[in-house]
């Protein structure tokens, strides 16, 4: 569909955000500031008695809840149309009025703190009110040996404004300042290359074409290399001081202590993929042999395995092979599901100034709404089932758990949505009607293996390295991430691939590093979902039934736990192996097919 102005796509392609809005804008911040000061209120006294912790929690729900509200319609009307200058001062105005309300609430948590938790245990058994509170109250004790005092939190509150440049500057060279300059495509016209059409050079069978757009975006890194390691070690000195003013061992295990995970399902996740990095040695050789090169450079990583398979899936016909491929998942998720297209939870079809990629978002009293820029292609199609699986765990999480414990950990929140695209690659393998297509599908699935247990597993590998270099007072130089960088691709891929000179930068383009940690739940997740999808296929006493109670589980309860109704156990490496050892197989099948 040509891209057209916001005004000129027809509602039916559009979310319906006014849904969530009960009242005017101005109503809705008035309200806020009212709900606001039934907050303050509670200064000094949230816990003087169990009636007092319970009704602060309610007046505190009814601002929270009317302020995400708020953010989020705000935001998703701005991600509609950025064009749009009334958009863009709502959105500015909100982000304004979530800094004040942050800083005039700061004194919460201090101040439940200093009760001792046996009192408050003592006030749950006594009202029983206060019981959809209880896990919610034991993670804020669980935190206590690292909140400081309310004076020391301002401060705390005051620096992380004034900290974030590194990212903020980052974010400046790899979005509004970027200049990756013009390459020539296969037709030998000049192009602009960008963040948005790399992938498609990179997938270019022209390998000329390949090597250019290689070579510009790497070159415009290598440009900037210094700058960008300053911004990279500012970064992790932040983390070193957060975590030493709180009183964490390391800022690993700060971050892992969030959501109460075990270094050990970190380690675990390296070891793992490092003892199968043998197969990942045998897929890229096998990568060399069915593309007919004397050497795989790390330019060739990205190119289709096969010829391109014409597959222009209309918008109804994604939907259909959507609804298809999880009709695993049973008749009432298929029913709920319904639910996002009858109730426009999604916005479908790239408009000017509409915010690209795609999400899954909303807030407690909202739709789970679903961004998309759908282009009639396959992945497309992936793309929708990917955001539809998010916004399917969030209905049931809402429509299970209550306010407080709606809200699912980061660390489960790629297996929902990795969970249908499994689903769904595996459908259209079983269905596909060439050899061709089936090859397609095959390495659909092993690059995203690729892609997401192994290359995430190296980042997070190069972050937890780069931090232990930092603890031991080596400094950060652009030779020490280069380095460093580069004799881990060389490990992960091996000698079947040549690491060309430039991937050394490839550290610097990664925008995750400046949300540290982070990027192993990518891989965890993904190995998570092939375990449950492997399971629900083949028809595993119960497999579907405990699928279905960990998407309305929401955040009730730790993570690991709640992973557990799965049949899953973190703690072990077995589900990392469990993983790799379907992209053995799955390696072992594209041999077969070749």
């Amino acid at each position: 569909m040509k891209e057209r102005l916001r005004n000129e796509v027809d509602s039916s392609f559009k979310w319906n955000l006014d849904a969530m809005l009960d009242m005017s804008i101005d109503e809705i911040k008035n309200n806020i500031l009212s709900l606001l000061d039934d907050v303050l209120k509670f200064k000094g006294h949230i816990c003087d008695s169990s009636d007092s912790l319970y009704n602060f929690y309610q007046a505190n729900d009814k601002l929270s809840r009317e302020v995400e509200k708020l953010y989020c319609y705000s935001h998703m009307n701005y991600d509609s149309d950025t064009t749009n200058s009334k958009s863009q001062a709502l959105f500015m105005e909100t982000e304004k009025l979530l800094n004040d309300i942050s800083e005039k609430t700061t004194f919460i948590t201090p101040e439940i703190l200093k009760c001792e938790y046996s009192v408050i245990k003592k006030y749950i058994e006594e009202d029983s009110r206060l019981k959809e509170y209880s896990f919610d109250l034991e993670q804020l004790f669980r935190n206590k040996p690292y909140i400081l005092s309310e004076k020391e939190e301002e401060i705390i509150t005051l620096a992380s404004n004034a900290m974030g440049t590194g990212d903020d500057a980052f974010n400046n060279i790899d979005n509004t300042d970027v200049n990756l300059g013009t390459i020539k495509d296969e037709n030998g016209v000049d192009v602009e290359l960008t963040h948005a059409n790399y992938s498609k050079y990179m997938n270019s069978k022209d390998r000329r074409v390949r090597i250019d757009a290689f070579n510009a975006m790497y070159n415009y890194f290598k440009g900037l290399k210094n700058t960008i390691a300053a911004c990279l070690k500012g970064n992790i000195k932040e983390n070193f001081f957060s975590s030493k003013v709180r009183g964490f061992e390391s800022p690993i295990k700060q971050s892992l202590f969030e959501d109460n995970i075990d270094i050990s399902v970190y380690d675990n996740l390296i070891e793992s993929v490092h003892n199968n990095l043998p197969t990942m040695y045998e897929y890229m050789a096998l990568k060399k042999k069915i593309l007919n090169l004397d050497e795989l450079h790390m330019y060739d990583m990205y190119v289709d395995l096969t010829d391109k398979i014409d597959l222009n899936i209309p918008f109804d016909e994604g939907k259909k092979l959507v609804f298809d491929a999880l009709r695993p998942l049973g008749d009432r998720y298929l029913c709920d599901l319904q639910k996002a297209f009858d109730e426009h939870w999604i916005d479908i079809y790239p408009n000017v100034g509409k915010k690209s990629g795609a999400y899954s978002w909303g807030c407690y009293d909202s739709y789970p709404y679903v961004l998309l820029n759908y282009t009639d292609n396959f992945d497309s199609v992936s793309t929708m089932a990917h955001e539809l699986g998010h916004s399917m765990h969030s209905y049931y999480s809402k429509l299970k758990q209550n306010y407080v414990n709606h809200n699912y950990a980061i660390f489960l929140a790629e297996i929902a949505s990795t969970t249908n695209e499994i689903l769904l690659n595996e459908y259209l393998y079983r269905n596909a009607k060439t050899r061709e297509e089936k090859i397609y599908y095959l390495t659909d699935l092993l690059e995203k293996i690729r892609t997401t247990i192994y290359r995430q597993t190296m980042f997070a590998e190069f972050e937890r390295i780069m931090h232990e270099k930092e603890d031991k007072g080596i400094a950060l130089t652009e030779e020490e991430f280069s380095s460093t960088y580069f004799e881990l691709n060389k490990l992960y891929y091996g000698d079947n691939v040549v690491s060309d000179d430039l991937i050394r930068y490839e550290w610097a383009r990664i925008p995750h590093f400046y949300t540290s940690f982070y990027v192993y739940k990518y891989a965890t997740g993904l190995s998570c979902a092939i375990k449950i999808a492997t399971d629900i296929l083949n028809g595993k006493e119960h497999a579907l039934e405990n699928y279905l109670d960990f998407l309305a589980s929401g955040g009730s309860d730790y993570p690991l736990n709640i992973l557990k109704k799965t049949g899953i156990d973190m703690t072990k490496p077995d589900t990392i192996n469990d993983a790799l050892k379907v992209f053995k197989d799955k390696v072992e099948e594209l041999k077969s097919l070749i």
